[in-house]
């Protein structure tokens, strides 16, 4: 048996060799980042007022199962503003859920694979980092109102009405022939 084992070893390398390698050369070449590709994350900003997005409305820092956001809100100029925002990428599991529930669109993932941090305390992006990455990477497709409206059940079809048909006290009586 251990001489069996070892020749189907030696077939299996032997197919292997002539092979063509499909090893990338990074960073020489790269890659193409696929189309739903979950990278760090990013805050928007209005491109028609150059305000932020974020309300402060906590719903990303309620629903995120690692507890890695923290949102301070403030009220200012009649508007709901996030005064701090905080996002610990260590813990955090990529589970888009943030940028899912967020109403305003605010919180959004960028697509790039390319980020290299030497410290753990780098790891936390506060707001200006995180309003900085929504300029310096391209923006993933995904936002909290195209993922809702792609999840949403389908809205069922409107039936057109029936036909109005006559009732018994608007049907004309049967004419009369002169057979019966």
């Amino acid at each position: 048996m251990p001489v069996k084992d070892t020749l189907d070893a030696l077939v299996v390398t032997l197919k292997n060799l002539f092979r063509k390698p499909v090893t990338v050369q990074y960073p020489k070449v790269h890659r193409p980042v696929p189309e739903r590709f979950r990278g760090i994350f990013a805050l928007t900003t209005n491109p028609e007022t150059g305000e932020e997005n974020c309300i402060g409305c906590k719903l990303c820092e309620n629903i995120c199962p690692s507890h890695v956001i923290t949102v301070i809100p403030e009220k200012r100029e009649g508007r709901n503003w996030a005064k701090e925002f905080y996002l610990d990428l260590g813990p955090c599991i990529f589970c888009e859920l943030c940028v899912q529930v967020c109403p305003t669109d605010a919180i959004v993932m960028v697509k790039t694979n390319e980020v290299a941090f030497f410290t753990r305390d780098s790891l936390v992006l506060d707001k200006a980092t995180l309003m900085e990455n929504e300029k310096k990477y391209p923006l993933n497709w995904t936002t909290g109102s195209k993922l809702r409206e792609m999840q949403a059940p389908p809205k069922p079809q409107r039936k057109p009405a029936p036909p109005k048909t006559e009732g018994p006290s608007q049907q004309k009586p049967p004419e009369k022939t002169k057979e019966s």
